[in-house]
C-alpha cells in the first residue's frame, strides 16, 4: 500500500503551533503543565522543532536552575509536536507511546532553555513505514536544549513507538 501525507492536516497543526495564542489555548486544554510553565514554540517545520520553556519561579528547583521535569517537558515536545505533525487526523490513525527517556545536564539553566528537534524526516518516514507495512516502529529522536547565549545546558534523548491502528 503507497501512504501520502495530508499537507493539508501537516499545514493546520504548523499554522497551530505556530500561532501563540492558538498554541497556549491548545495547552491550556490538553497539556496543563506546559501552559503553567511558559512552554512557547520558537519554531515548528516539517524537519525541526525548538521549543522554549523560561526560568521563572514555577519552574525552578532549589538549586536556583531549572527543574529537570520542566526542561524535559520542552524537549518532548520538541520531538512530539513534530510526531503529531505527521499524525494528525491521517488515515490510519497512529498511536504512540514515549519508550524511553535518557537525559544530560550540561550546564545550570537559569534563562530561557530553547530544546530543538532536527528529526522530523527521521519521524515522517518511521510513521509512513508503520502505516505501509502495518507493523510497529521505533523512532530515536534527540534534541539539545541552549540558554540565551547558545551555550548547551541539556541534551534529551526520547524514544518513541507508534503503530498504525486497524482502520
Amino acid at each position: 500500500m503507497k501512504f501520502d501525507f495530508n499537507q493539508k492536516h501537516i499545514d493546520y497543526i504548523k499554522t497551530t503551533f505556530n500561532n501563540s495564542f492558538k498554541f497556549k489555548l491548545m495547552l491550556f486544554k490538553m497539556l496543563p503543565m506546559g501552559f503553567l510553565s511558559g512552554m512557547k514554540v520558537v519554531s515548528l517545520d516539517e524537519e525541526h522543532c525548538s521549543i522554549s520553556v523560561p526560568y521563572k519561579r514555577l519552574n525552578k528547583n532549589p538549586f536556583q536552575s531549572t527543574f529537570w521535569a520542566v526542561m524535559g517537558m520542552a524537549a518532548e515536545m520538541s520531538s512530539g509536536a513534530l510526531m503529531i505533525l505527521y499524525t494528525h487526523k491521517q488515515k490510519p490513525s497512529i498511536s504512540m507511546l514515549v519508550a524511553d527517556c535518557q537525559a544530560e545536564f550540561i550546564k545550570k539553566s537559569t534563562d530561557v532553555a530553547t530544546f530543538t528537534c532536527n528529526d522530523g524526516k527521521l519521524i515522517k518516514q518511521k510513521i509512513k513505514e508503520a502505516i505501509e507495512t502495518k507493523e510497529g516502529q521505533v523512532i530515536p529522536t534527540s534534541m539539545v536544549g541552549k540558554n540565551k547565549k547558545g551555550e548547551i545546558v541539556a541534551k534529551f534523548n526520547f524514544t518513541w513507538t507508534i503503530k498504525a491502528r486497524k482502520s
